[in-house]
């Protein structure tokens, strides 16, 4: 099967069901094909589809092209899908109106089937590298695993839907104790091998679907567990604390250990609708210093606001 047909979705958007038809046959082998029949239906699909590409009629009752192309690219979830106008009308300010509100290319009516699929799939050529460039954006080029870029689309997601079904979601930052004394005494390169098997192991034990790792920067890395309370994330948090000492890195600078080990400050809430995940994220860090001043290698944590931050979790 075509590798893009796979991984890709089309919008077919015109009121006359033959011309759907005909579009459909032309382009089925391109991509999975979805169908609407008008401008309001269009809308609806493409929200909450978010196909790849938009075949869109210019004419059409109650809604024309024109008007749906500026709704989808005045909203954020669907203004970076390219559309393609389909008209009957080879005027060029008709054409120049389309490109000018957003659209990316013309097909022209009647259809000649071999110009509707060169478009078509140049257009998803294009769709597919740059998913690919925005998939490499999202991955921390040293240490394999997501970015701060990945993670605040994640938290964001992750706490709205929390709060939404009322469940407790944890923060955790982890930092690898006395890092620049490692990188001072084995060097800089054995310091990026050491990032990336931590990095590893610790989203080894993201067991579950939704458990999330990445890594915020230097040797700092960051947990979301969505729908966990807080005694779940510490039986979680101890597995990464065991299983980065069970790296058995030699680390002779470090003032805790014999070996690399690592300092975790976990934050558990209960989000509402309108708070602020970050608020989450900075007492999670908050907790972090706690852990790394009581001797490090050990789990500080607090839940829900509560003050003062919670006794020490010492591993």
């Amino acid at each position: 099967m075509n590798r893009i047909k796979q991984d890709f979705s089309i919008l077919i958007v015109d009121d006359d069901k033959t011309n759907r038809r005909i579009l459909k046959e032309l382009v089925e082998d391109e991509a999975r094909v979805l169908l609407a029949k008008n401008g309001a239906q269009a809308i609806e699909k493409a929200t909450d589809l978010l196909p790849d590409l938009i075949i869109l009629d210019i004419v059409m009752p109650d809604m024309d092209g024109f008007k749906v192309i500026e709704q989808l690219k005045n909203k954020r979830e669907t203004q970076h899908i390219p559309i393609i106008f389909v008209t009957g009308n080879t005027s060029m300010e008709a054409e120049e109106k389309g490109l000018r509100l957003g659209a990316v290319d013309y097909i022209s009516k009647p259809f000649h089937a071999g110009i509707v699929q060169a478009r078509v799939h140049t257009q998803l050529q294009s769709s597919a590298q740059r998913k690919m460039l925005d998939e490499l954006a999202r991955y921390d080029s040293l240490t394999g695993i997501p970015n701060r870029r990945f993670f605040d689309e994640v938290i964001e997601r992750e706490w709205q839907n929390c709060a939404q079904v009322q469940q407790a979601i944890t923060l955790a930052v982890i930092d690898v104790d006395f890092f620049k004394n490692f990188n001072d005494t084995y060097g800089h390169l054995a310091g990026d091998k050491t990032l990336r098997a931590v990095a590893q192991v610790l989203q080894s034990q993201m067991v579950r679907p939704r458990d999330f790792v990445a890594r915020l920067g230097g040797e700092e890395f960051v947990v979301v567990l969505p729908e966990t309370d807080n005694r779940t994330a510490e039986d979680i948090l101890h597995k990464c604390i065991n299983a980065v000492r069970e790296l058995d890195i030699s680390h002779s600078s470090s003032d805790c250990e014999t070996c690399v080990t690592i300092s975790i400050g976990s934050y558990t809430e209960l989000p509402e609708q309108n708070s602020n995940p970050l608020e989450a994220l900075d007492i999670a860090d908050k907790c972090l210093y706690f852990a790394k001043d009581s001797g490090r290698n050990q789990i500080h944590s607090q839940q829900f606001k509560q003050e003062p931050i919670a006794d020490f979790h010492i591993v």
